[in-house]
């Protein structure tokens, strides 16, 4: 017995000293330290969404949830797929990924035994695969013409589904208005164009949909408190 337990001794010992590895799995814990991190990539390990939907569902800003997901997709924990203009976000089918699942929902089983997990899926799950499809499809035509002004009446035609039948939908999916949803998408397209690229304000207004450049910075400014140019100033990944 005594000898199992040297060798045993000797194994761990061993293991030990191969300090890199436990950088690697303390590296990989890190990044799920933050708990609002942590909630996302549970999240994605159940559905597949857009940041708008992760920042409903989470209830965080954008802005933040554009932050944790650059940092998951840099460990390979999550991986997205673009549609359109569109871009969607979902756990990776790797080993990794499946294991740190596992562990967090069995942990929340254990310290959190009245945690109901099933809550975080989405509310669009109770739908058919047909409706996600034709509401996934009108929201994505809304963001791929986002420099166009595009009418419920136009909407509801091109996707043969009644006015009031469509933004009930969109209601329901989105937590929010057609109107104020791709209000969203638009400053956030906003942002990320101000942040990346050399446009002028004027040309930028009128990409996401905005005639006159007034218009396009009372609306910005309301949205992030800060006008385009003192966001570009502050946040230009460009510098």
């Amino acid at each position: 017995m005594k000898n199992e337990i040297l060798i045993h001794l000797n194994e761990i010992t061993n293991q030990l000293q191969k300090t890199e590895d436990f950088e690697n799995i303390a590296d990989l814990f890190k990044i799920l330290a933050d708990s609002s991190r942590l909630k996302i990539f549970l999240l994605l390990c159940h559905i597949e969404a857009c940041v708008i939907e992760i920042a409903k569902i989470t209830d965080m800003s954008t802005p933040a949830v554009s932050h944790h997901l650059k940092l998951l997709k840099i460990t390979g924990l999550i991986e997205s797929n673009r549609e359109g203009r569109e871009v969607y976000y979902k756990a990776t089918d790797i080993p990794k990924a499946k294991l740190l699942h596992e562990v967090i929902e069995q942990t929340m089983k254990t310290v959190c035994p009245n945690n109901k997990i099933d809550s975080l899926s989405k509310n669009t799950l109770k739908y058919s695969e047909e409706t996600v499809t034709l509401v996934r499809d009108a929201h994505n035509y809304l963001i791929s013409n986002l420099d166009k002004r595009i009418t419920i009446d136009e909407l509801s035609k091109k996707f043969h589904i009644n006015k009031t039948s469509l933004k009930e939908l969109f209601k329901s999916f989105y937590g929010v208005s057609i109107a104020k949803h791709i209000l969203e998408h638009r400053m956030e397209a906003a942002a990320y164009l101000l942040n990346n690229t050399s446009d002028s304000v004027a040309a930028i207004s009128k990409k996401v949909g905005y005639q006159t450049q007034s218009k396009f910075t009372l609306a910005f400014k309301e949205f992030y408190n800060e006008t385009p140019l003192k966001y570009r100033k502050n946040h230009s990944n460009k510098k």
